[in-house]
């Protein structure tokens, strides 16, 4: 365990966090952790409901390597019974359910990608079908039962919801339910999450008492918001950053964030503490820097925390080609399609060659303008292009995206 006095580990812990209840408790933790040399066991859970994670997931991922790096226990959560239910979390209509074999893919993935940030070694992954699917329905009505209803109508979506006469499924009620048992299975003493989960955080309070257990520490983060800069990074809305992005592509995302909300990335993405961000902004505020070259600096560090320092330093100088000396890339992509004829529709062909990550979202970038065949702009969302055997364009989508594409 680090040798850093109480103060200093509650600073380098909560730095950033929205909520922690109780920062009193936090501290009795960690003093009696401290003293008996026995870690505290930190629970984050993670729904596999896509197959990738992405920036904003790591806003709490990097809070668990904190307390990792104190020499805690941190349990990466995967949720393949409760990604059943679905999470009705800030949804104003029920969440599709996922199937087994969509859950099992993702999470796949997840533990793959965690270990990014997270110590391999240190790290616990748990999933919490392990315990859930072992409940009998009598032990589903004695968990239910320590749960009112109007205890679940105090959560925000589900009040308006209900206040809206819009339809709330009985199985969503047992989404919070669910992981607050979790809590008390395993014992927990800290529970983290994004700042969207303190509902369901609590209600892991909540049944810890229930169940004689000293309730969990509550820690929430702030939902980050992606690329443009207004709703929360999500591969959905294609404004995210993707763990696995190559090192060209998250530099040139991250050099897109406005100049605003690069203080926020600087804050929860990296673990430079709040005095030396206040410092760089004080710089850039004086003038003493430039906010490209303080933006520069996070997606190199950015690029070299997920890849190398080699691979951030190569992907600034190809940004800087691209884009201050108007060159293109020196390694382009060459992606190899199936003729479907003379011709085809362009939207098909940006995303079956993953330009694009669906057909919806080429359609969207051809009609913003973000999308350039052989150095054209084609804002036609119907253009086709040539598509007979042997034919080759270069496609550039939005402003990092290259792929040279050559039908057979």
């Amino acid at each position: 365990m680090e040798a850093r006095s109480i103060d200093d580990q509650l600073a380098y812990l909560t730095k950033g966090c929205t909520d922690v209840i109780r920062r009193e408790d936090l501290r009795a933790r960690l003093e009696r952790s401290a003293a008996s040399g026995t870690p505290l066991t930190v629970k984050v859970g993670f729904d596999p409901s896509a197959p990738d994670l992405h920036l904003g997931h790591t806003v709490v991922i990097r809070k668990m390597r904190h307390f990792q790096q104190l020499g805690h226990r941190v349990i990466f959560l995967i949720g393949d019974f409760t990604g059943l239910i679905g999470d009705p979390t800030g949804t104003k209509a029920t969440r599709p359910q996922l199937t087994p074999e969509q859950i099992a893919e993702n999470a796949r993935t997840y533990e793959r990608q965690i270990y990014r940030l997270l110590d391999p070694d240190t790290t616990v992954v748990d999933f919490n079908s392990r315990w859930l699917g072992a409940l009998s329905s009598a032990d589903w009505i004695r968990l239910a039962a320590r749960v009112t209803v109007a205890q679940m109508l105090e959560r925000d979506d589900f009040r308006k919801r209900y206040e809206a006469q819009q339809p709330i499924g009985l199985h969503e009620f047992l989404y919070p339910l669910a992981q607050a048992y979790d809590s008390v299975f395993l014992g927990a003493d800290v529970e983290m999450g994004g700042s969207d989960q303190l509902f369901n955080l609590l209600m892991g309070r909540h049944l810890m008492r229930e169940h004689g257990l000293e309730p969990q520490v509550v820690m929430t983060v702030p939902l980050l918001e992606g690329l443009d800069g207004v709703e929360k990074m999500s591969k959905s809305l294609g404004n995210y950053i993707a763990v696995e992005d190559p090192p060209f592509e998250m530099f040139g995302k991250l050099m897109s964030v406005s100049d605003e909300l690069m203080w926020k990335y600087w804050l929860l993405l990296t673990d430079r503490t709040e005095e030396e961000i206040a410092e760089l902004w004080r710089d850039v505020e004086a003038g003493e820097r430039h906010p490209m070259d303080v933006k520069k600096e996070l997606a190199r560090t950015m690029v070299a925390e997920f890849h190398s320092e080699e691979a951030a330093i190569e992907a600034q100088r190809e940004f800087e080609k691209v884009f201050s000396r108007r060159q293109d890339p020196t390694e382009i992509p060459e992606v190899e399609l199936p003729s479907p004829g003379a011709t085809v529709l362009l939207s098909r062909v940006l995303a079956d060659a993953g330009l694009a990550a669906s057909n919806s979202e080429a359609r969207r970038l051809i009609a913003q303008g973000g999308v350039r065949v052989d150095d054209e702009r084609i804002t036609d969302i119907k253009a086709e292009i040539p598509a007979a055997p042997g034919a080759t364009v270069l496609l550039r989508a939005g402003k990092r995206r290259f792929a040279r594409v050559r039908f057979v």
